[in-house]
């Protein structure tokens, strides 16, 4: 990254506070997220292997059309906290409300597209006769809660732009709580099954969807910001989110390619593999939330025209990433024993991820500075560069992790490519960093 100055204690003391601060509840509020499908799963599981199997497909689904826009977050709060660092909060506030319209107008199309072609799409998955009636089931009535989790992802931006993600910790606790209740409730106490789970769900997140917006619009009412749509800066926030959108679907299909070629190895190594991608994304969950904070930091300290802390606080979260990575790789080796037999007692798959997972483990660190210094960016609102560096990535890593099946690699080179993939990530975020052309100061880019 470009050159900064050597930090005193004191600074580098603020700035640890300052990313503790935004880091640890933003963590809470991530790892939240994924309680819900477990609840679901839970509940779920004991109604039968059908209802289970429908759930899984379709949530699967779901979880792939709420990701492909998490760029309602990313973008949102690089662009609030710009507008927080130049000191215009009712800007800030009105930047937010056009990414909220905008998810509710992105979550009503998706629904609009979900709804007829459910069956189609459970068919595509591969669901099995039994098990596609209880997953299209799922999908219909889930999809009518994709606007609200939609503009949840938008609503969390807005308020870590303003450099507040205590707010989303307790909302997503609550939903969390919320969830199980009604799941319970609706799925043994009403009876209504795989339907019961759904609507659980959906209740859930239009309540998280609606403290959400209470809260926004307080904001903007105290600022006097707007709430009215506006189609300027809905188009700005769509063009602003294209990048984002074609770096998350160069992601998604590493993933995606990885899973193909450890199904083309057997059963077993996949088994294996799903083991150790649950385990990476729990650790991913950790590190985004140093890339959660540095996205508002650093959106803030440019909208402040503040280039040298800007710097300053990039290199100390770089250092964060790289110690929080030894850590993680140190917890995965040392706990290994531990949590390895509550995945599967098949001691075939446990032999084949163990080498795998040693090479996760030392591949954290690694992982660690790519989270920091993509947060970085995208709180410069460098998606461009992001975008660029992605498809980079994708095309390196892509004949590399084709070539392993026929190379005779067995699940352990599938991995080592996906090191070479987040090396090249690194690579390519460093020489952006180094370069300072992410520099550009101002309240908007």
């Amino acid at each position: 990254m470009t050159k900064a100055p050597a930090l005193p204690r004191s600074a580098r003391r603020r700035h640890d506070r300052e990313i503790i601060s935004l880091a640890v509840p933003a963590f809470g509020a991530l790892v939240a997220e994924p309680l819900f499908l477990m609840v679901d799963s839970a509940i779920v599981g004991h109604l039968g292997t059908p209802q289970l199997a429908g759930l899984g497909i379709a949530a699967a689904l779901l979880g792939t059309a709420v990701s492909v826009f998490v760029f309602l977050a990313y973008a949102t709060t690089a662009a609030v906290a710009r507008r927080v660092g130049a000191g215009d909060l009712p800007a800030a506030i009105r930047q937010g409300m056009d990414g909220i319209w905008l998810a509710l107008i992105l979550g009503l199309a998706v629904v609009a597209l979900t709804l007829p072609t459910a069956p189609w799409l459970i068919d595509v998955f591969g669901a099995s006769d039994t098990a596609a009636p209880y997953a299209t089931t799922y999908l219909r009535i889930s999809s009518l809660g994709i606007p609200a989790m939609l503009i949840v992802l938008a609503a969390t931006g807005v308020l870590r732009g303003l450099q507040d993600t205590k707010t989303p910790l307790y909302v997503a606790i609550g939903g969390f709580a919320a969830n199980g209740a009604l799941n319970a409730a609706l799925v043994y106490g009403a009876g209504l099954g795989v339907a019961g789970s759904a609507w659980g769900t959906v209740i859930a997140q239009c309540g998280m969807a609606t403290v959400y917006l209470i809260v926004v619009v307080r904001g903007a009412r105290l600022h006097g910001a707007s709430l009215r749509p506006d189609a300027a800066g809905i188009k700005a926030c769509a063009q602003a989110g294209v990048p984002l959108l074609v770096r998350t679907l160069s992601l998604r299909a590493i993933l995606m390619i990885a899973t193909a070629v450890a199904a083309r190895l057997g059963d077993t190594d996949v088994a294996a593999h799903q083991i150790i991608l649950s385990v990476w994304s729990l650790m991913a969950f950790a590190l985004d939330a140093i890339a959660i904070a540095g996205q508002a930091i650093i959106g803030r300290y440019l909208g402040a025209g503040d280039t040298d802390g800007a710097r300053q606080v990039c290199r100390r979260m770089v250092q964060w990433g790289i110690i929080a990575g030894l850590g993680l790789g140190a917890l995965i080796v040392l706990a290994r024993p531990l949590f390895i037999p509550l995945f599967t007692a098949d001691r075939s798959v446990q032999d084949t991820l163990l080498p795998a997972l040693l090479v996760v483990a030392l591949s954290q660190p690694i992982a660690g500075v790519v989270f920091v210094l993509d947060g970085v960016l995208m709180g410069a609102g460098d998606g461009p560069y992001l975008a660029g560096a992605m498809v980079v990535t994708l095309a390196v890593f892509t004949p590399v992790a084709l070539l392993v099946p026929s190379l005779g690699g067995g699940l352990t080179a599938v991995w080592w490519a996906m090191t070479l993939m987040m090396t090249v990530r690194m690579l390519t975020l460093w020489l952006r960093t180094r370069s300072g052309r992410w520099l550009v100061t101002g309240a908007t880019r």
